[in-house]
């Protein structure tokens, strides 16, 4: 496939650095695609991931970014134009962690915090990308959750600010069509790697409650990062380009 070879500028990929992050940033390099990747923290597991998609023939450039500074964010993305020559896709696949706690006991500090680093920082990179997009006819691939159409107990750090997200991504759509600018989400379910992966190694998931949501999968077993990224590629290629404002929930049937 070579859906993004001939599209002029490059996608920016939020996240990069994430198992799922990582997996689309090489999916859009390998369909032809050049990728400005972000990343808050691990700067080698960034530089890695560029030097991989600069080995596969496409060109790469990674910033560390915290995307709850707005202004920082909006630097970022002018630098990005200014060295790939525009933005023909903007994925967004941040996010802090989320532990898995019932409601009851997340403090409103903690909520807020949750917020900040995810809903606000979605937007913070998605506003003043819009011009860009436009420009392009581009695209915008938000990565949320499945939990925002069936609620996992403990899990409310997630559905609640990614819900948000999902909200303002149907609004985009909404109002930037006009514009040939197309807007949606993927929503991934239990996976073997990314953010359950973290969870499983630090004991929020143990083997019985594993058991139990591998139970509830109809398909019963765990997806991958890379099934992630097939989603958010089609979505950003022309292959999906009357698709707009929805969300494609890749969690084997789990919300069924």
């Amino acid at each position: 496939m070579n859906d993004f070879t001939d599209r002029p500028g490059v996608a920016v990929v939020a996240g990069a650095t994430g198992g799922i992050g990582a997996a689309i940033a090489r999916m859009l390099a390998e369909r032809g695609s050049d990728v400005a990747l972000t990343y808050r923290k691990n700067a080698d597991a960034a530089d890695q991931l560029a030097d991989e998609v600069r080995r596969s023939g496409q060109r790469a450039a990674a910033w560390q970014l915290d995307l709850s500074d707005e202004e920082a964010t909006a630097r970022f993305l002018k630098e990005v134009v200014d060295q790939f020559g525009g933005i023909h896709t903007v994925v967004y696949a941040a996010g802090p962690h989320v532990p898995m706690v019932h409601l009851s006991r997340v403090s409103p500090a903690q909520f807020r915090r949750q917020v900040e680093q995810d809903t606000v920082a979605f937007f913070n990179l998605v506003q003043p990308s819009l011009p860009h997009l436009r420009d392009s006819g581009g695209s915008l691939v938000a990565v949320t959750t499945a939990a925002t159409r069936r609620f996992p107990v403990r899990d409310g750090l997630s559905a609640g600010p990614k819900g948000a997200v999902e909200a303002l991504v149907r609004g985009i759509a909404a109002e930037e069509g006009r514009f040939g600018v197309r807007a949606n989400c993927v929503g991934p379910g239990m996976l073997m790697d990314g953010m359950a992966a973290r969870l499983m190694d630090s004991g929020d998931l143990d083997e019985k409650a594993l058991d139990v949501t591998r139970g509830n999968i109809p398909l019963r077993r765990f997806g991958t990062a890379r099934d992630i990224a097939e989603a958010v590629c089609f979505l950003a290629s022309s292959r999906a380009g009357f698709i707009s404002g929805q969300t494609l929930d890749v969690d084997g049937a789990y919300g069924v």
